[in-house]
């Protein structure tokens, strides 16, 4: 078979090491050899002796889930094989989180992770429980975590002297060491003659890093996170 389409740019190639790596801008592929996890609906192909489960949540996590918006719909991906994962083709990026770390993360961009990590929902403080993007899943432990972003995410530095401010609608996520509260760019005089539509951001101060996509969230996609 010949043509541009079986190229070498196009063709999978063997797998070097257990675990997750970029296949491409679009996809990840994650060899697995006992167990990961990843977004329920993600997997785009695999090959091997795999099985696919859903992962409960408990109790406690529906409760939050269905407070929040926010939350995690995942499935346990188990046995021996490779498996690809990709979101509505948006951008693949991999963070590698070490012992000590702690990266926050909007759900919505978690595609896959090991298993030696955990994660927790958190509401963002300072942040009350209005807006979008204000409850996230906190991933602490040792290993990769695989994220989806539309578009080239931004990743800005983050120091005591120069806070950032973000909207909720398009942040990612943000490293350890940074605290977070709301701050209002609007007057209620202004909000009431129509505004700018940038009411109210997300700040981010101390040492760190926060990462941002390069637009925001359509109103249903935000209500699907």
């Amino acid at each position: 078979m010949m043509g541009d389409l079986f190229s070498s740019e196009h063709m999978v190639r063997p797998a070097t090491a257990p675990g997750m790596t970029v296949e491409n801008a679009k996809c990840l592929r994650y060899t697995v050899d006992g167990e990961m996890l990843a977004r329920q609906g993600a997997m785009v192909a695999y090959r091997g002796d795999l099985r696919f489960e859903r992962k409960g949540q408990g109790v406690g996590g529906m409760l939050k889930r269905a407070v929040t918006g926010e939350g995690l719909p995942l499935m346990a991906v188990r046995g021996q094989g490779e498996a690809w994962f990709a979101q509505e083709a948006q951008n693949c990026f991999v963070v590698e989180i070490g012992p000590g770390d702690e990266f926050t993360v909007n759900g919505r961009n978690v595609l896959c992770f090991d298993a030696t990590l955990s994660y927790r929902i958190s509401t963002v403080k300072g942040a009350g429980v209005t807006g979008g993007g204000l409850f996230n899943s906190v991933f602490t432990g040792h290993g990769k975590l695989g994220l989806v972003c539309e578009g080239s995410p931004l990743v800005i530095p983050v120091t005591p002297e120069s806070p950032v401010y973000v909207d909720t609608d398009a942040v990612v996520g943000w490293t350890a060491g940074l605290s977070t509260s709301l701050h209002r760019s609007q007057s209620l005089g202004s909000m009431l003659r129509g505004g700018s539509g940038e009411a109210v951001q997300l700040v981010l101060q101390g040492q760190g890093h926060v990462v941002v996509r390069p637009s925001e969230a359509p109103p249903h996609k935000a209500q699907q996170r």
